[in-house]
């Protein structure tokens, strides 16, 4: 007959179950680092130097925590967002620029996002998995933070060693204070250290507030984000669903969705896939011979012989002209995707030269997208640059190779989400080349060259610190030039060239009394090498002018 035994029957209950996603060693040790470092460099301090510095951090750590069999490794997708978050926080290092910080945000959600789900492939959703592991991962901090099940044990143990300890403890206080009475050495030496560990205290408490609190708590959960790893299956799981190319269904729909009445049934049948082919041709051919007409106009206009008269508005014909282009290429493009997304790819009769027409209507667009670009090009020649002519030439480019994968999608059945696909990785192409591009000074020296005699130079003054060398070098050239700047109510209104000095005067001075304050986080390379040809420099030296 067996026994009771309550040590036994203590035994014998479940142990509680271990939480969900163990942290590993390596983690363990470097959350903490990472919310301090976060803390350290981000706390008042611009984003500079120190993503590059937080970005190697999360990175070393990512990669040391990943195997070398890991899935991530074989990824190409990986591999990109990898390299491209390290470009990206090189170039927030040198240049501090918003296209640099935007791009290394994206690139390093990116790289997160992928090494949570390594078989994703549209960036865009790497992104957001990037983003949505806050969630858990915060939840996951929590668990972390609670007390302990067995917390009365812990206590009883503690209590149990800690009396052990009170014996030697107090023989240590008994010979250190025998020490200090008769070594002066020794007491100079522990003067010193409680003087340090004061100063430390009063450094902690002094910088201790309720914005710092929640600030360091915002470290601590961006670096559990990007630390801990917990699977995020809701994008993997919508574009599982997603082929690359079109796939025909036999489903008696037709494309369209356009109904004809029926009077006697009162139902509402399909349009037949030979109709939806008749509208496609006509709507191509019509569209083609108007756009004919238009590219027609504007090679003759534009490309071969463009000179605008003393009253041609230059600005209406670039801004108002330039959107609708740019919109009616995007319609274009849409109307194409429309009727080559379902079953009309697979129409034999009428399929070859349905293929055609879009194809030339497409290389239209294409002439209409370089229109755009002499038209972007004429006003840069004519006003100077500015960072809408730089934004349309981006967009130009994902404009091309859109138009790209058009005629990919209709001469190899390509489905929408595999345009989505490589147009996403083109726009991340982009992100990273504006990101590489020191902008604001090749700017300053373009608008700043002899022949413009107009000079929006209110423009150049709201440029970041690190083109002032630039201007401080050109201060001589603006005596006899009209120099503008635009108000409030967007109108053009004349800047002084003693209010032009004067204000480029008071932006050096500040932007050296910046430069001597910040620490070492907020520092980039741009601006420190901006500072130092101001005082090398005696030719970039502006003085105070004379009222």
């Amino acid at each position: 007959m067996a026994t009771y035994s309550p040590s036994a029957a203590y035994h014998s209950v479940a142990a509680p179950t271990a939480p969900p996603f163990p942290l590993t060693a390596l983690q363990k040790l470097a959350l903490p680092v990472g919310a301090i470092l976060f803390d350290v460099l981000f706390w008042h301090e611009r984003m500079a130097l120190n993503m590059l510095v937080y970005t190697v951090f999360v990175l070393g750590v990512s990669v040391a925590g990943l195997p070398r069999t890991a899935p991530q490794w074989r990824s190409g997708y990986c591999w990109l967002l990898l390299l491209g978050t390290i470009l990206s926080a090189c170039l927030v290092a040198v240049y501090a620029s918003g296209a640099a910080q935007l791009a290394a945000v994206v690139s390093l959600a990116g790289w997160l996002g992928y090494r949570n789900q390594p078989h994703l492939r549209l960036v865009l959703y790497a992104v957001f998995t990037g983003l949505l592991n806050l969630g858990p991962a915060t939840q996951r901090l929590f668990q972390l933070l609670r007390l302990p099940a067995n917390l009365s044990d812990r206590v009883g143990r503690g209590w149990f060693y800690g009396r052990l300890l009170l014996l030697p403890l107090v023989a240590l206080v008994g010979f250190h204070l025998l020490f200090v009475l008769a070594n002066p050495k020794y007491e100079a030496l522990t003067t010193r250290f409680w003087e340090i560990v004061g100063e430390a205290l009063d450094l902690l408490f002094s910088r201790l507030s309720v914005p710092h609190v929640l600030f360091f708590l915002l470290g601590l959960v961006l670096t559990a984000g990007a630390l801990l790893v917990l699977p995020i299956h809701y994008f993997i799981d919508r574009e599982s669903r997603f082929g690359e190319f079109v796939q025909r269904q036999r489903d008696r729909v037709a494309s369209l969705g356009v109904r004809r009445p029926d009077f006697r049934t009162d139902r509402f049948p399909p349009l037949g896939l030979r109709r939806e082919y008749l509208i496609a041709m006509s709507l191509l051919v019509l569209m083609n011979l108007l756009l004919l007409v238009v590219n027609l106009i504007d090679i003759s206009w534009i490309w071969i012989d463009f000179r605008p008269s003393a009253s041609f508005d230059l600005t209406q014909f670039v801004h108002e002209g330039t959107y609708v282009l740019i919109l009616s290429i995007l319609v274009a493009m849409g109307i194409v995707l429309w009727f080559f997304r379902r079953n009309l790819n697979f129409y034999p009769r009428g399929l070859p030269t349905l293929r055609w027409l879009a194809t030339v209507w497409v290389v239209q667009n294409a002439v209409l997208a370089v229109s755009v670009g002499l038209r972007n090009y004429y006003y840069i020649v004519y006003t100077g640059l500015a960072y809408k002519r730089i934004g349309v030439y981006g967009f130009l480019l994902l404009t091309f190779f859109g138009l790209l994968t058009v005629l990919l999608k209709i001469w190899q059945r390509r489905s929408a989400y595999s345009l989505v696909r490589l147009n996403m990785l083109a726009a991340y192409a982009v992100l990273l080349l504006l990101a590489a591009g020191n902008w604001e000074s090749w700017m300053v020296r373009y608008n700043l060259q002899p022949r413009f005699h107009r000079v929006d130079y209110g423009f150049l003054l709201d440029m970041p610190d690190r083109v002032l060398p630039e201007l401080a070098a050109a201060a001589s050239t603006l005596v006899g030039r009209e120099l503008v700047q635009e108000n409030n109510y967007n109108q053009w209104v004349a800047l002084p060239e003693t209010e032009a000095q004067s204000r480029l005067h008071q932006r050096i001075q500040n932007f050296r009394a910046l430069e001597a304050q910040r620490h070492w986080p907020s520092r980039s390379w741009a601006d420190w090498q901006a500072i130092q040809t101001l005082k090398a420099n005696p030719a970039a030296h502006v003085s105070q002018p004379r009222p």
